[in-house]
């Protein structure tokens, strides 16, 4: 553990409560429910609780809170496990679900009933919601609420034995209509729902309410500290509520952060299953989404989004973060380990006149320049070649250093050329430039001390690999489009654009990340079953060409 880490106010308490005797060992879970794909808002959490127990020898348990089936299944809970321990997390023996629980929870309802501080409620949803009051004005009690100990546990049996409609009646607690806390005005504890179960089948019709199930499935596993965040405040008197009055053996201690916020993202899973169901994006992995999944495919370290929690940190006060500051962590992880190739993403061909028709050299590239283990590997050089589009103009500025009508530029590792015709179409456009080459200007021989101001990369014709190239950009164009009223009236028209890239020989079987160079960072997609072409995500580009837009758009 660094000191930034050990300075975290919930680090602070773990410490203390461990030195103090309060705890032997640290018990920390993870709880997501399985309505959805985990998104980078989960992130924060999962270092949290992982990171936490693990700094100290404690243990986390990866806990699905599975208590409302109509928006769960089996999908979203693989798609969490494999987020987690794509992360680097392992939850060892410790996966356990909210319904692992059920009987357990419904006992203790009966104790609540039989305390006299739960009833059968029979007021319709939309009377409940009339009769909470506001934020202003009190709640009044339910008509039903005084029913006898007997009836509503006579009800509430009814109620597990499928005996009722949907809705017809819920079980609530007995607290405060008058409390200013909206959650304390009686909540609900128990409703039906006649759904299958994805994990419990068909045993149960009734559920159990998040506020209720999570604190006591925190006692029933031991667990010390109940991390969330912020908008869980004001239910930590709910949760203190059960636990008084249920005593369980074991008294978990709720603690909140704030969330981890992104710019130029949502992270409402409702939100995000809506661009999913609408084809705005092509499935909760869509290398543009938020989610977990989605920046995995795309290309991100796992390493890379550790590190971005670390330097968010863990605090109390609500927080928008740069999207840059997460591209950057990508850059440097990426930086140092992903070797570089060379790829053309809107070709130009290049015939070399006075370069041998049959003859290919072979030329040797650094496989990463600021590291010499990585080793080198040998380039095809041949009389026809591409490069890319905007490395030529026909008419160019004084500065521009790559190629033009006249001029000469180096190809990387390989010779000096100049361009001597242009060739256009019926239509005006340069579909090939006709140059010479000087042979004795080929890197790394030493036979020519000629210099030119431009480099730029390049790829042998008969040598290229064919692929599909999709660059990635953010999904919205504002900071923060979840305050727009229409979040399809924010999206970015360009955040997918598709070309016909050319590759050199080597990117033909690799199955990491890698910097094409000039162009950005670059992975396989691991989705994609083309058959006739290679498919490449761009990861990042190799500058932020968004930070100065997002530092006006954040008041940063």
């Amino acid at each position: 553990m660094n000191d930034t880490e050990a300075r975290d106010f919930i680090r602070k308490i773990i410490y203390e409560d461990l030195a103090s005797g309060k705890h032997d060992e640290i018990v920390t879970r993870f709880p997501p429910e399985p309505n959805g794909y985990l998104h980078i808002g989960h992130v924060m959490a999962i270092c949290l609780d992982f990171g936490v127990a693990a700094e100290t020898g404690g243990r986390t348990y990866l806990r699905l809170d599975d208590t409302n089936p109509g928006k769960e299944s089996p999908e979203f809970v693989q798609a969490i496990k494999d987020d987690v321990h794509w992360l680097g997390f392992d939850w060892e023996d410790r996966l356990t679900h909210a319904s692992d629980y059920f009987d357990r929870l419904y006992e203790s309802a009966i104790t609540l009933i039989e305390k006299g501080v739960a009833y059968v409620d029979s007021l319709t949803a939309e009377e409940i919601r009339d009769y909470r009051g506001t934020l202003t004005e009190p709640g009044k009690n339910s008509p039903h609420r005084d029913r006898s100990v007997e009836e509503n546990l006579d009800l509430f049996r009814r109620m597990y034995e499928g005996e009722f409609a949907d809705g017809e009646h819920v079980l609530r607690a007995k607290i405060d209509m008058a409390s200013p806390n909206m959650n304390m005005r009686d909540p609900a504890i128990y409703r039906i729902r006649h759904i299958p179960h994805q994990n419990a089948g068909d045993k149960w019709c009734i559920y159990p309410m998040y506020d209720y199930a999570h604190g006591l499935s925190d006692a029933y596993e031991g667990i010390t500290h109940s991390l969330c965040t912020l908008e869980f405040e004001d239910h930590r008197p709910l949760y203190d509520w059960f636990l008084d009055q249920l005593t369980p053996e074991h008294r978990p201690r709720q603690i909140e952060f704030s969330r981890l916020n992104l710019a130029y993202t949502i992270t409402s899973k409702r939100k995000l299953k809506a661009l999913v169901d609408e084809g705005v994006v092509a499935g909760w992995d869509d290398p543009r989404m938020p989610t977990i999944s989605g920046m995995r495919r795309r290309g991100y370290p796992p390493e890379a989004l550790r590190e971005f929690v670390r330097r968010a940190g863990v605090t109390k006060k609500d927080k928008v973060i740069e999207m840059g500051a997460l591209e950057t962590c990508v850059r440097d992880v990426l930086g140092d380990k992903a070797e570089r190739r060379m790829a053309v993403l809107r070709p130009l061909k290049v015939v070399l006149t006075n370069y041998p028709d049959d003859q290919v050299e072979y030329m040797e590239a650094m496989n990463h320049p600021g590291n010499p283990d990585f080793g080198t590997r040998d380039l095809p050089f041949s009389k026809e070649l591409w490069i890319e589009q905007d490395d030529f103009l026909e008419e160019a500025p004084r500065k521009f250093f790559r190629l033009k009508p006249g001029g000469e530029v180096r190809l990387r590792f390989g010779y000096i050329i100049r361009c001597d015709e242009v060739v256009k179409d019926d239509a005006g456009n340069v579909i090939e430039l006709r140059c010479s080459y000087d042979p004795e200007t080929r890197s790394g021989t030493g036979t020519s001390d000629r210099k030119v101001k431009g480099t730029i990369h390049w790829v042998s014709r008969p040598h290229a690999v064919d692929a599909e190239v999709r660059l990635y950009d953010r999904l919205f164009n504002e900071a923060n489009p979840s305050a727009a009223e229409d979040v399809h009236s924010v999206l970015n028209p360009v955040s997918l654009e598709i070309v016909e890239a050319k590759l050199e020989p080597s990117l033909a079987d690799v199955d990491e990340a890698v910097q094409f160079e000039r162009l950005g960072y670059f992975c396989p997609d691991f989705r994609d079953d083309a058959a006739d072409a290679r498919v490449f995500n761009r990861i990042v580009t190799l500058r932020d060409s968004w930070a100065k837009l997002e530092k006006q758009a954040l008041g940063n």
